[in-house]
């Protein structure tokens, strides 16, 4: 082919990325690659190994070692001996760590590209353009909240001892996300990749350790399922952080619960592409292009559900097709091509699978007319058109490069469609008013939303879902707390056990007036409401005396609660301004009735009036505190490095249920319910078990402060069985739970469910006059999840 038929056709011809470098990397390890652990490569304990594979071709790439549970057990130690000494450092002394790991990165960065590209089979402009740019900004952007931790962070300390888990389709990238503020923060690591593609972070250990980064500060163990497994149940890990698949979260939630570890979560996702009629057509194509084909559609936010407007859908998906037709899929190394290979055959098969049952049930099947290379695993673009809501195609992840699509007429349709799944990790919004772009987003369930973009990542600006995507942070001011815990919480001792309830004793009637009967009742909806199995539970005080009785709230009782607190969703959106001086009220009203509070308070549990008084005093100040944030609790401004801004906006979580500590009856419940409706959310409260009086008292205050009904609701009655049942159900978008070890146990197994967030002490007890312990931000960045718009400006 001449020059100028080249300039005629403007055709590509291969452009190979040379791999000598990276083939003699390999081949010095053709005998095998050992674990990472305490600073020196080591075999496996078992001496069992498997064998790693190149995506593009099938041949076999390297030997790795198979982790079992003694090599888990040396990582472990090794990083717990390094954790306390890392810790002590200076901040300062972590940050040059951190720099210099970043410096080593960039000076390494085209072998890393490389390597990457070969053992995942993505192209080599992602690898090269991307994941290794984005992970060195990780490790600087890291090194400065390590210098800066004394100051920024001063009432936290390291988590400790971390595990993480990383999944196969960005290696290297994940790595940078977990272990730069791991690392940087004062914890210790043990890094699990994928059994797909160790090879980077195995390269990684080898420059980490020529960087001078101490031994057992970071150690990576290769393996299978099953290491990831032993890595989880270890006792001797502080905190799990994983990305992966949503059952297998599943599984990891189930199997730390009770257990104590700190738990991130970011998992699976169908994140919805909204085009509106208004949208720049030509823009929001190439969007799709970066949203479902970057990477092979193998990422977790991949914008795989195409909402267009009806007016413009035919057009759209006119020069979609058109351009779809463009795309080259090709060998990874060509810097010519825009789609690789398929992780596996394993994978490639899923995906085959899925397209064809989603044409079984209706879909219009279109792919590109492009040759795919001979050998390896490849699959073209593909667009399924005529997708139903409910179709197999619409609700599970594909995580392969298949847009599907559907229509719509309304903006309220499209919130509506976009909001029907289980998931919620990230969205795209395309639309030229800036005004209905804005609206949109803010009412779409994500974590993530991007505005006439999409794919946009940087370290300042915090990563992560909602509902099934998992919770938790990556990246900026909010994914460092994840790798923190409060000071004030270290060194909790376990509670104290309650003492039995009281029986009441027989006492003998007189002919004196008796007073007049009075059972409290439950709180649903703004009203007072019998419990639904009309059983109730006699109230002693310590010497045996009946002092009141409560209703037994039940399953229906609960269910009910949920109910009204959904159909309260309008607090979730009144003004801060608002929130604040409902709280200022019920502050008030309570003021005016301290005595009774404090008489009630003594009568239940024996508490001297001197302490009787002061937790009333106490939870009277806590609503002034809340009431004080309700309207300071604000967002912030992210400045990724491009044209544009990343708003920060922390939501209300939804529903929240709350099964309050035994003790501290009144002061309990104010310091868990409190935070949460100053934030927006609607709440289903269990009083403290023992002594519930004190809040089917407060109900009362609740009826004379203008609160809307269903945003608190007080269902009494045993903690742990309505626990159970919160925990179990779908509608509670997330539970707190504070009393026994069980409980929290309890609670954090059955969440599972929805993936609910939870809140737990594990059975540690909380000095509730204690302000630095019991209020302020620490619960107020668990009434929240944080949702990170990004807007780009500018050309």
């Amino acid at each position: 082919m001449t020059v100028a038929k080249y300039f005629d056709e403007m055709s590509y011809g291969p452009a190979p990325e040379s791999d000598i470098e990276a083939r003699d990397w390999l081949a010095r390890h053709a005998s095998g690659f050992g674990h990472f652990i305490d600073g020196a490569f080591v075999p496996s304990v078992s001496g069992k190994s498997f064998d790693t594979f190149e995506p593009a071709t099938g041949k076999v790439l390297a030997k790795l070692a198979s982790g079992g549970a003694a090599d888990v057990d040396n990582a472990v130690a090794a990083a717990r001996k390094a954790q306390a000494s890392w810790a002590r450092l200076p901040g300062h002394a972590r940050a040059r760590h951190l720099y210099a790991l970043a410096r080593m990165i960039q000076r390494h960065a085209r072998l890393i590209a490389v390597v990457e590209a070969i053992d995942n089979g993505k192209p080599i402009r992602e690898t090269r353009d991307l994941d290794v740019p984005l992970a060195a900004r990780h490790f600087y952007h890291h090194a400065g909240w390590a210098q800066i931790q004394d100051t920024e962070f001063a009432d936290h300390v390291p988590v400790g001892v971390v595990g993480q888990i990383i999944p196969w389709n960005f290696p290297f990238l994940m790595l940078a996300w977990k272990v730069a503020p791991a690392l940087a923060l004062g914890n210790a690591v043990i890094l699990k990749p994928a059994e797909f593609t160790s090879l980077t972070a195995l390269l990684f250990a080898e420059l980490a350790s020529a960087a001078g980064l101490p031994p057992g500060v970071l150690n990576i163990v290769t393996g299978e399922g099953e290491t990831g497994a032993l890595l989880v149940g270890h006792e001797d890990i502080d905190k799990i952080a994983f990305t992966g698949s949503t059952e297998v979260g599943r599984i990891i939630r189930e199997r730390t619960a009770g257990s104590g570890k700190s738990l991130t979560l970011e998992l699976g996702g169908k994140s919805p592409f909204v085009v509106f009629d208004d949208a720049d057509i030509d823009g929001a194509v190439e969007g799709v292009v970066d949203a479902i084909w970057f990477n092979q559609g193998q990422v977790c936010c991949a914008g795989s559900r195409l909402l267009i407007q009806e007016g413009v859908a035919d057009l759209f998906h006119e020069r979609l097709k058109r351009r779809m037709q463009t795309l080259r899929v090709g060998q990874p190394l060509d810097k010519c091509i825009d789609m690789g290979a398929i992780i596996a055959p394993v994978q490639l098969t899923r995906i085959e699978t899925l397209v064809k049952k989603g044409v079984s049930e209706g879909a219009t099947l279109h792919q590109a007319k492009i040759d795919l290379p001979k050998g390896g695993s490849f699959y073209p673009p593909t667009l399924l058109s005529g997708v139903q809501p409910t179709s197999i195609v619409a609700t599970e992840e594909i995580f392969g490069p298949v847009a599907v699509s559907m229509t719509f007429r309304t903006p309220e349709e499209a919130i509506q469609l976009a909001n029907h799944t289980r998931y919620g990790l990230a969205a795209s919004v395309w639309s030229e008013t800036i005004g209905l772009a804005l609206n949109v987003a803010a009412k779409l369930a994500a974590g993530v939303v991007w505005v006439n973009a999409t794919n946009l990542f940087d370290a300042a600006v915090g990563f992560g879902g909602k509902r099934e995507s998992g919770f938790g942070r990556e990246g900026g001011r909010e994914g460092c707390y994840e790798y923190l815990k409060p000071k004030a919480w270290v060194g909790r001792k376990a509670r104290a056990a309650m003492p039995a309830l009281s029986q009441v004793k027989p006492v003998a009637g007189d002919f004196a007036l008796p007073s007049i009967d009075r059972t409290a009742k439950l709180f649903i909806g703004g009203k007072q409401a019998r419990p639904d199995g009309n059983y109730s539970r006699v109230i002693a005080s310590p010497k045996g005396k009946a002092i009141g009785e409560v209703g037994e709230g039940n399953r229906k009782d609960i269910r009910n609660a949920v109910v009204a607190a959904q159909a309260a969703s309008g607090w979730s959106n009144a003004t801060a301004h608002n929130r604040a001086q409902i709280l200022y009220y019920i502050a008030e009203n309570l003021s005016g009735r301290a005595d009774e509070f404090a008489s009630r308070i003594t009568a239940m549990t024996g508490a001297s009036a001197a302490n009787a008084n002061a937790e009333v005093d106490a939870a009277i100040s806590r609503l002034f505190t809340y009431a004080a944030w309700a309207d300071k609790y604000e967002g912030g401004i992210h400045q990724p490095p491009l044209r544009g801004v990343a708003l920060a906006m922390p939501e209300a979580i939804g529903v929240v249920g709350v099964i309050c500590p035994p003790e501290a009856p009144l002061l309990g419940f104010i310091s868990l319910v409190a935070p949460l409706i100053a934030t927006g959310n609607r709440v289903v409260a269990v009083p403290s078990e023992p002594f519930p009086l004190s809040a089917t008292d407060f109900y009362s205050v609740l009826e004379t402060s203008d609160l809307p009904a269903g945003v608190v609701n007080i269902v009494t009655g045993s903690a742990m069985e309505l626990a159970k049942i919160l925990a179990a159900h779908n509608d509670v978008d997330a539970l707190w739970a504070f009393g026994s070890a069980e409980l929290s146990t309890t609670v954090e197994k059955l969440s599972s469910g929805n993936l609910k967030r939870t809140f737990v002490d594990n059975g540690k007890a909380t000095d509730w006059m204690d302000r630095s312990a019991a209020e302020g931000a620490l619960y107020l960045r668990r009434a929240v999840d944080v949702k990170n718009i990004w807007i780009p400006y500018g050309e």
